[in-house]
């Protein structure tokens, strides 16, 4: 422990006595470091948050439900912060005041990007954080700039919310009416069409529809009918089982042995609810009853004595009705049948005719409905867009506009000038105690003992003359009034940071 003290007391010697050299190099550390801690730009940073209202019920009934419009401000999100937007707030703002090539405004772009972010806090709430550190401005610039610049992404987001939307949608309609117009003109050739065939050919049309239409439509409502049929015949054959198996009456009904047979289990079970044992002498008797008076009841029940079974007469309604359906099934089938084979024979007597006839009127069939889909797509999405842009199924509002900083986020300069003075003097003493171990100097008595591994008889103290007090006295107001104004400038730039700061509030 005395030797470790002993070191640390010949280190502190070592430093003290190349002080100058220690204060030298603090003085150059410092000066370096606040001269770099100086060169680095204040950022300053607004912060503004937007709340987009999804819900609206009108548009949920055209069709705009709440995740395609969750879809649409996500994506709007994502590319708020792409280079075409960022060049838009570059341009509209004091950044490109300076820029005079596309290079120059490239790297203004990629700059901002590193300063712009938006952040979904909430499904509907988003906040916008932009930060200024040019080095061209002046503290108070920046932070004006930082303002604009959140300011501006606010426009860009309710600029590509509402004449997005409608960009969009006027080109959508644009597309549907030219299809729409291509639809129209197939159309009217296939009813052109079809009007001359069945001018030249009346035998192949009934009352304005084609024998090929009708044959087609029999046969199909004649696939439907027999469907039916088949589900008929299983449902009876389910029900005709099931009143198999029910009986007419039920016991009971005048007082008979099946309404005492009912009335004696009834006992019987209340007896044994009660907590009565087999054994016991009431339980044995109400046992014996019911035995007695099975016999009677069956009998009864053989005889069909007793009340009618509701079940059976319900059981029996359904048959007949089910029977009903079956039939009236059965009699459209037989019809549809007959009017096939009709139509079949009017077609194979003249088979091409047919054959014309039902390709005709398939391709009008055809053309009908996909005009038909596009004219109500058409109205759907004017609708929409209408929905979209007048009644702005978004509502879009500003909860907190951009604040305008009054202090800079970053760097925290204070906490940096004081580090640069701590990493000074301890280079100061680090480099002063460096340079002591290039000589072999022994600061203690004691050092020197060990080193040289011989007792040492004495040691002589140094002895100054007056005038060599006073040089030296001197010469340490020298080092204090150096190391005080060390400090003092530290406090000046100390001072000199909060003064700025305060001149941008």
């Amino acid at each position: 422990m005395n030797s470790l003290y002993e070191e640390l007391l010949a280190a502190i010697h070592s430093v003290w006595r190349r002080r100058w050299i220690a204060l030298g190099i603090a003085w150059g550390i410092c000066l370096l470091g606040w001269l770099v801690v100086a060169m680095i730009p204040n950022s300053y940073e607004s912060r503004a948050r937007i709340f987009i209202q999804l819900d609206d019920a009108l548009a949920e009934q055209v069709g705009i439900g709440v995740a395609d419009k969750k879809r649409d401000i996500e994506r709007i999100r994502q590319t708020l912060t792409s280079a075409v937007n960022l060049e838009k707030v570059v341009r509209a703002t004091r950044i490109g005041d300076t820029l005079e090539s596309p290079k120059q405004m490239e790297a203004a772009v990629l700059g901002l990007a590193e300063n712009v972010k938006v952040v979904s806090q909430q499904d509907n709430l988003f906040e916008i954080t932009a930060t200024a550190n040019y080095s061209s401005f002046s503290d108070a610039e920046n932070a004006r700039l930082a303002q604009n610049i959140a300011q501006k992404l606010i426009d860009i987001f309710r600029e590509e919310n509402l004449s997005g939307n409608r960009g969009e949608m006027v080109e959508t309609l644009e597309f549907v009416n030219q299809q729409l117009a291509q639809r129209e003109k197939q159309l009217e050739d296939a009813e052109q069409q079809r009007v001359a065939f069945e001018a030249k050919h009346p035998e192949m049309a009934q009352g304005g529809a084609m024998n090929a239409q009708r044959l087609e439509g029999a046969r199909a409502e004649m696939r439907g009918v027999e469907g039916d049929l088949a589900a008929a015949q299983a449902a009876l054959a389910a029900i005709e089982g099931q009143l198999a198996g029910t009986p007419r009456t039920i016991p009971g009904g005048g007082g008979g042995a099946g309404a005492a047979l009912a009335q004696a289990q009834s006992n019987l079970a209340s007896l044994r609810a009660r907590g009565l044992t087999d054994e016991h002498p009431d339980v044995v008797a109400a046992r014996n009853q019911v035995n007695a008076l099975k016999g009677p009841a069956a009998q009864e029940a053989a005889n069909g004595i007793g009340m009618p079974n509701p079940a059976y007469t319900s059981l029996q309604s359904i048959r007949a009705e089910r029977q009903a359906n079956m039939q009236a099934l059965t009699s459209r089938k037989a019809a549809l049948q007959s009017e096939v084979a009709t139509l079949t024979a009017q077609a194979i007597q003249n088979p091409e005719l047919a054959s014309e006839a039902q390709r005709i009127n398939r391709d009008y069939d055809v053309l009908r409905r996909q005009y038909d889909k596009l004219l109500q797509d058409r109205e759907e999405l004017k609708l929409r867009g209408e929905v979209k842009t007048e009644r702005e199924a978004v509502k879009f509002q500003v909860v907190d506009p951009p604040t305008t900083p009054r202090t800079p986020i970053a760097p925290d300069r204070p906490l940096l000038l004081f580090g640069v003075l701590i990493v000074g003097i301890g280079g100061g003493c680090a480099g002063a105690f460096a340079l002591s171990r290039f000589r072999s100097v022994f600061a203690t008595a004691a050092s020197l003992e060990r080193a040289m591994d011989l007792p040492v008889l004495g040691a002589i103290s140094q002895n100054l003359t007056e005038a060599a007090r006073a040089v030296r006295r001197r010469r340490m107001k020298y080092f204090y009034g150096a190391s005080a104004g060390l400090g003092v400038l530290f406090v000046v730039l100390l001072a000199a940071e909060f003064i700025q700061r305060g001149m941008v509030a």
